[in-house]
């Protein structure tokens, strides 16, 4: 049996592995909000980014002058979470470094995920401890994939002006720039909008969007001050992963130093960084 969390309004379910959320369901109508994985489409379902996140340029950064591998989208994913606390309402996982970790990624880290249930939001935040002795490095996001249907739409906060930063087939940065929204707030899901993969937006100002489904379900998701917002789907797949960014991918032009990488979180020896996303849920 999964670790699990519920009240009147939801119940939550989450994998210790990789911390992952694997349902999210109403207990009023027993819809499920939550992408349920297809390996004929995509099989995640709401993978934990950390230490990096995309691709680094040739699966490879320098620290402290000495190279290491990390693989996209970090090792968080592919590691198991402990269960170190669990109520009624709230689960907390916590992953820490040791021999193998320190293989591609040489600090030591205690990363927690909590998820914690209030009437009908879920609220799921990660604290990074740097117990290093000296400043440590690393990225952070959340990809978590909800149900939804082609023609539904993405409502933001406040109309807004956007371009999308663009990666390749190799899941890196490009020059290309794309202007996705002008003086707008909705967006619409169609089957060509992620055709060229992801979109990648920096200095939203929006604090939330609005997943608006035409069968009268609304899921508001709040991911405050991220500095980068991606959102992304297979194209014409029936689900959209909303992601809250503290970091992006590598680009062409080599860096010298992981510590000089485009968008890295500094966290300095005994402190700690943290960052919630929440979602709330409607059923019209």
């Amino acid at each position: 049996m999964l670790p699990c969390i519920l009240n009147k309004s939801l119940s939550v379910k989450v994998k210790p592995f990789g911390a992952t959320l694997t349902s999210i369901r109403s207990e009023k109508t027993g819809r499920e909000f939550l992408w349920q994985g297809d390996p004929k489409i995509w099989n995640g379902q709401s993978p934990i980014l950390f230490p990096i996140i995309g691709r680094l340029l040739a699966d490879t950064c320098l620290i402290d002058g000495k190279p290491y591998s990390i693989v996209r989208h970090g090792l968080a994913r592919h590691r198991a979470f402990a269960l170190a606390e669990q109520t009624d309402t709230s689960l907390t996982f916590l992953q820490e470094s040791d021999e193998e970790t320190r293989k591609s990624y040489p600090y030591d880290y205690r990363l927690f995920v909590r998820f914690a249930l209030s009437d009908n939001r879920l609220t799921v935040t990660h604290t990074v401890e740097n117990p290093n002795g000296r400043d440590m490095y690393f990225s952070i996001g959340a990809h978590p994939a909800f149900n939804c249907a082609l023609g539904d739409r993405l409502t933001f906060e406040v109309p807004q002006t956007l371009d999308s930063l663009r990666i390749d087939t190799d899941s890196l940065l490009t020059d290309r720039r794309d202007r996705i929204l002008t003086d707008s707030r909705t967006l619409v899901l169609t089957a060509h909008l992620f055709d060229r993969d992801a979109l990648i937006f920096e200095g939203v100002q929006s604090k939330f969007v609005t997943l608006q489904r035409k069968d009268g379900v609304q899921i508001r998701f709040h991911f405050g001050d991220a500095p980068y917002l991606a959102v992304w789907a297979k194209p014409a797949a029936p689900f959209v992963c909303l992601e809250p960014w503290y970091g992006v991918n590598d680009g062409y032009a080599p860096v010298s130093d992981f510590s000089k990488k485009r968008g890295i979180v500094k966290l300095s020896a005994g402190e700690t960084f943290a960052f919630s996303w929440d979602a709330t849920f409607s059923e019209g």
